[in-house]
């Protein structure tokens, strides 16, 4: 489905040149669940930026669904995110003046193109899926962080993408909350066939998927620490 090579990504400090990630080759297959597991600092970020086709690479390739996307412009860029991947962030990102049912629903409004489906039955049908149904007319900061997280989810699938990327997904929740939304990734993984990548620093988190992919200073490493 995607696939880096040889693929490395610097920033200029000044005059100092930082590589933030370095001749990284991997291969991400169809319907995968797996992780990229790193301490902070290691280069997982940029990596799942470059992933998520959020940054483009200093040198090497990358290839998504065998076409080479290393240098196209942004506006093709962000049309081919929003057409396969779906983000989830550490922080939710939710926009706090929208309610529930229109953060998830906000995709839906930068398509050029007329959408295969309802958008508003199909957010139904996610937040009832999800369980916060109820919530969908709450604004963000009236509702619970798992809760929110939630909503961050439904708003990643409402384009139906291929990829799901979510960068420490439980990193402001509780050990319980943080459980039942990794079951979520999980059943969307096993029960819809969706790509999902999880970028963290606990190795517990990465243990309960099927594939690791370590990192440390911006390289591929054999094992964590």
């Amino acid at each position: 489905m995607i696939s880096l090579s040889h693929v490395s990504k610097s920033y200029f400090l000044g005059e100092e040149e930082v590589k933030a990630v370095s001749d990284i080759s991997i291969e991400i297959k169809q319907k995968e669940y797996l992780s990229i597991l790193g301490t902070s600092g290691s280069g997982k970020s940029t990596l799942m930026y470059l992933i998520g086709l959020l940054e483009t690479p200093t040198t090497g390739k990358i290839t998504l669904d065998g076409k080479d996307v290393s240098k196209l412009s942004d506006d093709t860029l962000s049309s081919l995110r929003n057409r396969y991947i779906g983000f989830v962030f550490q922080s939710f990102n939710l926009i706090n003046k929208f309610t529930v049912m229109e953060n998830v629903l906000l995709p839906t409004r930068y398509v050029k193109k007329g959408l295969d489906f309802n958008p508003v039955s199909r957010t139904e049908d996610l937040l009832k899926r999800f369980g916060i149904w109820e919530r969908r007319n709450f604004f963000p900061n009236k509702i619970s962080g798992g809760q929110q997280q939630r909503v961050a989810i439904a708003r990643a699938l409402i384009m139906k993408p291929e990829i799901i990327l979510a960068d420490e997904p439980t990193g402001n929740l509780d050990t319980k909350t943080g459980d039942e939304i990794l079951d979520i990734l999980e059943d969307l993984n096993k029960d819809f066939g969706v790509t999902v990548i999880l970028v963290t620093h606990e190795k517990v988190v990465a243990d309960r998927t099927k594939r690791k992919i370590y990192i440390k200073d911006g390289a591929l490493a054999k094992k964590y620490l």
